[in-house]
Order: structure tokens, then C-alpha cells, then sequence
């Protein structure tokens, strides 16, 4: 054997590197080649990861080179990395020990499409709504100064996120208290990447050195400083920046030492940087990242959404797998039937904070672009703008998730209801939404807006009935009225050409039958048929009703099927407090029960359910068509022993 080295080229593949990293310490011995060598292969495997699983792709693609620069720069979980809203932290949970698990996300008993307490201890806040980051953030930097946890807490917001109130009222009290505390806007709504890109590269040259009272005033006259050649252009880039001067005005008024707008992709300005500031600040600060949602993947930087929501696909294409269905989504056949109701009625108007692709009010808008108002993710504003709107002689239509609609309640009860205001509130993604988890689950809307006074709420059992449902609210101007319809694709029945006002406070008998009643409100009751078959072979056909309105009852119904059975089962999608409490108060006070009926009441259990598909979450809640057929026998069991003594 020769003693001479071997000097032939290595020609064996070369470890990738994302192999080598297993926590965000690992991350502290790269270089800065290879970090940016890491952080296309973080994309890569964010990339080929959502392919599989579905999930929210661009987001996470714009924040690769931030989250790469963060972790290594900061010491997480020591410091307290929080991701707002969530949508963004794929990568973050590949590089936090989550890797073997990330094709697992958004599917049963894997892992949560947003950050989770329960699941990490880099994940040191749960999110999955909007602009909570700052305040939490805050937190935890007063919870260290006290004596709590240690460590520096770092908010990742984007400009979205940024527009609701709950943000710049904790940069407010951030500004006041003057504690440590980092805050990276994540603003990739600008184009102005020359500009900011030489503003950028400059201002980081002149963070990476001098003590940090000089670089606030770097930070503050930014433009003067650059070359004359680049002035120019930083200026302009200063006027697109939606009023967040460079300097930072605004953020400088609150408290905030400004500092950017920086480019959100180049490490070697990113990682400088970020170690600058943790070094040498003091109180709050806020950097500006410009970025691009769904950055290095072709296919979601063309997308409009820039790839914000994809079901699986093909990496190559990007082409999504979606199942075919012959019947049309209840996000379609609302909007639908809002622009038919629009085109005969000059005075209906829509109102969507920040989703109008996901409520259907895209369509609207393009129909009636005046008539159309997006709020931005601003729900309690968008409330009370409704309201304002109604006052106004308008007929608004406020289309928000049932999960955010929680975020406006005190204006729906105060500015709303109180003063009696026609808004019409269309509820999407009510009941059990499935792989966005508990956090988007529309569990709640019907006990939080039946205990309202004057207020109407309906709940569709079906497409059909959703088109008559947008026809009533039109037609209401008594007071608010409401109606909720699910996420997903509607039961295929035949659609009617045009909606039709239901009377208020009636229900409709679908199905007669004896013994048992099954009256249900929303959409199991296509459940309940399935269960009602299945019982019909035992001989043990129930009653079934759709109820329509949980406020007002249809006391003449309800009371009816109490008298005429021997048991009734009220079957709802959502939380106790709301359809069956009611019904159970109604009966209570005209002395049914007293008379012998038997009743149940089947809501949503007192938990909540994480990620899975919406039927294995209704499995989960016991409200299945076999679940339905279950307790009616044990229903029936009861009511037969009790009868006989």
C-alpha cells in the first residue's frame, strides 16, 4: 500500500447539511456559507414536506433565511421565539427537532400546522390567530425582569398582522415599559427590492460596528448617510413604505429603536445584524425584514396567494391533489347567492377582515368593487364598521370564520346588538373545521350569540337551505340576524334558482317517524338520516326535524314533538350553552319534563379536539350518524324502563 496521499477529487455526495443539524445549537458552528447552503435545504425540505401533508406553503418559504438567521444568532429555547399567527413556522419546526415528524403535520395524532406548548419547548406560545405576537412577547420580557423565565423574547409579525389594533397596543406599553424585547416585521407586501436592497446592505455595515447609541442613529437618518448615488433611490423606497418611514417615525414614536428595512433573504446582512442588536440593545426594537411570500418556489411565487394554502401536490408542477366532488363548497353558494341578492338590492354591502378568498366576498368584489369592504385583520373594526354601515341605511353583510368572530364580541353585543342594528353576520367554517385544529374550530358562535337579545341565529342544514338562509338575512331589518354554514363541499342537493325568505323562528319536519324525535340544527343532519336508516331497519324510525333557528325557538314544534314522543334528541356543531340549552329551557319552563319525556342534548364535548379530518373529529365528538343511531337506542332504553315502572 502506497504511502502517498490520494489526491483524486471526493466524489462521494456530501452529507446534506439539514442531516447534521438536530437542534438550533448545531446551527452556532456554521458558517456563513453554511447557512445559506442550510437554508436551501430547508426550503427544499419545507418544499417536499407540504407536497405531502397540505398545509400553508408560502409563508414559511419567505421566512426561511430569517428563521435560519434567528436560530442562529439567538439561544432558543433559552429565548423565547414567537411566530405570529403560526402559518410561517414549518421551517422552524424542522430545525427544532420536529424533522422526522414534519410529514406528519396537520394529520391525526401528528403534529399542529402552528406553533403548540403542548408539542415543543421551542415553541414557547401557541398561535394560530393573529397579531397576539408582540403582547406575548412583552410577556414574557416582563415575566424575566421579574425573576421568571430567562432569556430575550423575539416577535416575528407580519404586515398583515401588523394592521389589527392589538399589535401597536402592545408596542405602545412595550414602548412605555422600555423593556429588552425584539420585534421583526416580516413585510412582504413591498416590491422595491433594488432600493431596499442597497439601503439594506449599507445599514448593515454600519450596525456591525460602534456602540449602539450610534447605530439608533444610523437607524434614524439612514438616507442621508448612504452614497449620493443610492439617495435616490432610498427615498423612494422610503415613500412606498405605507407610511413606516425609513427611520421608523412611527415605531420611534412608540418607543421603538427602527431599524431598516433590511433584506429579509440575505444572511449575511441578517445574521450581522441580529447579533448587533442582541449585543447592544437595551429596550425595545423593531427590524424591518423585507421578504417574499412563497420565495424559491416558482409555482407559489406566481400563485396569487403566493402558495398561502395548497392541498397536497406535485413538486415538480405544483399541481394540487384535490378530491372531486359534484357539489359546490357553502363558501361558493353564499357568495353566489349574496351577488344574486346584491343585484336586486342596491343597499347590500359585504365586509371581510382580511379573507376574502376564503369567505367567497372575492366574487362580490368583483362584481360590486364599491360595495366591498376588506377591514384587514382588524374584526372588532370590521364589527363596528358593519354597524356603522347599518346605522347608515346600509345592508351589510359581515362574513367572518366563526373562530374570529370571537375576536370581535364586545362589538357584536355593544355596538350591535345593544342598539339593535341590522348587520347581517355570515359564519363560515362553523362546526368542526378539521386539519387547522382547535384553534379554527367554529365551536362557539351559537351560545355566544343566542344569549344575545333581539338577535336571530340560523344554521343551514344543507346547501339549498343556505341560499334561503342569505334571503331571510337580506330581507331582516329588524335587528342582527346571523346564519352558519361549515367549511367544505355542500350534500349535492338540488339547488333552487332563487333563495326564498324563511319565516322567522319556524323549523321544518324532515322525516316522520315514532317514539323518538331527533330535532337538529345545522348541517349533522345529514347524520341524523344516515342514523334514522339504520334505525328504520330495527323498526325504530325516529321524527326528524331541521330547527333553522336557534333563536328564536319554533316553541309550537318543539313543543309538539315533546308532546307527541317519547323522547327528543337535540343534535347540534356546537358547544353546550347553545341550541339544546335553549330547548332544554324551553321545555324546562313549560313543565315537560314534569310530563315524562326523556331528553338528550348531543354537543361538542367539554375538550378540544386537535388536528384531523372533520370526520374523524366528529368520531371524536360522538356525533356521527353512528353515534346518532347509539343514543337513540339508549335513549329509547331508558324512556321504555322509565314508562313500565
Amino acid at each position: 500500500m502506497s504511502d502517498r496521499p490520494d489526491t483524486r477529487p471526493d466524489t462521494r455526495p456530501a452529507t446534506p447539511l439539514l442531516d447534521r443539524v438536530h437542534q438550533p445549537a448545531d446551527l452556532k458552528a456554521l458558517s456563513q456559507r453554511e447557512l445559506r447552503q442550510l437554508a436551501d435545504e430547508l426550503r427544499a425540505e419545507t418544499i417536499d414536506a407540504v407536497s405531502v401533508t397540505g398545509g400553508h406553503l408560502g409563508a414559511g418559504l419567505g421566512v426561511v433565511e430569517l428563521t435560519v438567521a434567528i436560530h442562529a444568532v439567538f439561544d432558543t429555547p433559552r429565548d423565547k421565539l414567537i411566530w405570529d399567527v403560526g402559518h410561517q413556522c414549518y421551517p422552524h419546526k424542522i430545525l427544532t427537532g420536529r424533522r422526522e415528524r414534519i410529514r406528519s403535520l396537520r394529520q391525526k395524532g401528528g403534529l399542529s400546522g402552528f406553533t403548540k406548548r403542548s408539542e415543543s419547548p421551542y415553541d414557547p406560545f401557541g398561535a394560530a390567530h393573529s397579531s397576539t405576537s408582540i403582547s406575548a412577547a412583552l410577556g414574557f420580557a416582563a415575566a424575566r425582569d421579574l425573576g421568571g423565565d430567562p432569556g430575550d423574547a423575539i416577535a416575528v409579525i407580519g404586515d398583515g398582522a401588523m394592521s389589527a389594533g392589538m399589535a401597536f397596543e402592545a408596542m405602545n406599553n412595550a414602548g412605555h415599559l422600555d423593556k429588552r424585547l425584539f420585534v421583526i416585521l416580516n413585510d412582504n407586501e413591498m416590491s422595491i427590492a433594488p432600493p431596499v436592497g442597497a439601503l439594506s446592505a449599507y445599514l448593515t455595515r454600519l450596525y456591525a460596528k460602534g456602540p449602539f447609541q450610534e447605530l439608533k442613529a444610523a437607524a434614524k437618518g439612514a438616507v442621508s448617510l448612504l452614497p449620493p448615488p443610492l439617495q435616490e433611490g432610498a427615498k423612494r423606497a422610503k415613500e412606498m413604505l405605507k407610511g413606516l418611514a425609513v427611520g421608523g417615525t412611527l415605531f420611534e414614536e412608540l418607543g421603538f429603536t427602527y431599524i431598516g428595512p433590511v433584506d429579509g433573504h440575505d444572511l449575511d446582512q441578517l445574521v450581522p445584524l441580529l447579533r448587533a442588536v442582541r449585543t447592544r440593545a437595551t429596550g425595545p426594537v423593531l427590524i424591518h425584514a423585507i421578504t417574499r411570500k412563497g420565495k424559491g418556489y416558482a409555482p407559489a411565487e406566481r400563485a396569487a396567494d403566493k402558495g398561502h394554502a395548497t392541498a397536497k401536490f406535485d413538486v415538480v408542477t405544483g399541481a394540487q391533489v384535490k378530491a372531486p366532488s359534484n357539489a359546490p363548497s357553502y363558501t361558493k353558494v353564499f357568495a353566489q347567492a349574496l351577488v344574486r341578492a346584491a343585484e336586486a338590492d342596491p343597499k347590500i354591502v359585504a365586509v371581510t377582515a382580511a379573507m376574502p378568498d376564503g369567505t367567497g366576498l372575492n366574487l362580490f368584489a368583483e362584481r360590486f368593487p364599491r360595495r366591498c369592504f376588506d377591514v384587514g385583520i382588524a374584526e372588532q373594526h370590521g364589527v363596528t364598521f358593519a354597524a356603522g354601515l347599518a346605522a347608515g341605511g346600509m345592508k351589510p353583510f359581515c362574513a367572518i370564520y366563526s373562530t374570529f368572530l370571537q375576536r370581535g364580541y364586545d362589538q357584536v353585543v355593544h355596538d350591535v346588538a345593544i342598539q339593535r342594528l341590522p348587520v347581517r353576520f355570515a359564519i363560515d367554517r362553523a362546526g368542526l373545521v378539521g386539519a387547522d385544529g382547535a384553534t379554527h374550530a367554529g365551536s362557539f358562535d351559537v351560545a355566544f350569540l343566542s344569549n344575545l337579545p333581539g338577535f336571530v341565529v340560523m344554521a343551514a342544514a344543507d346547501e339549498a337551505e343556505l341560499v334561503h338562509m342569505v334571503a331571510t338575512a337580506a330581507a331582516h331589518d329588524e335587528g342582527p340576524i346571523a346564519f352558519r354554514y361549515p367549511r367544505g363541499e355542500g350534500t349535492g342537493v338540488e339547488m333552487p334558482e332563487q333563495g326564498v325568505p324563511l319565516e322567522i323562528g319556524r323549523g321544518r319536519i324532515v322525516a316522520e317517524g315514532g317514539r323518538v324525535a331527533i330535532l337538529s340544527f345545522g348541517t349533522r343532519l345529514a347524520e341524523v338520516m344516515r342514523a334514522r336508516e339504520a334505525l328504520a331497519v330495527r323498526g325504530l324510525a325516529p321524527t326528524v326535524a331541521d330547527a333553522r333557528f336557534a333563536k328564536p325557538l319554533d316553541r309550537e314544534l318543539i313543543l309538539r314533538l315533546a308532546r307527541e314522543h317519547e323522547a327528543l334528541i337535540c343534535v347540534e356543531e356546537g358547544a353546550v350553552g347553545g341550541f339544546g340549552s335553549h330547548v332544554a329551557q324551553l321545555l324546562a319552563e313549560e313543565g315537560v319534563f314534569d310530563r315524562g319525556l326523556t331528553f338528550r342534548s348531543m354537543v361538542l364535548p367539554d375538550i378540544f379536539i386537535d388536528q384531523m379530518s372533520p370526520e374523524d373529529m366528529y368520531a371524536v365528538a360522538g356525533m356521527n350518524a353512528p353515534q346518532i343511531e347509539a343514543k337513540v337506542l339508549e335513549v329509547l332504553g331508558v324512556a321504555v324502563a322509565t314508562r313500565r315502572a
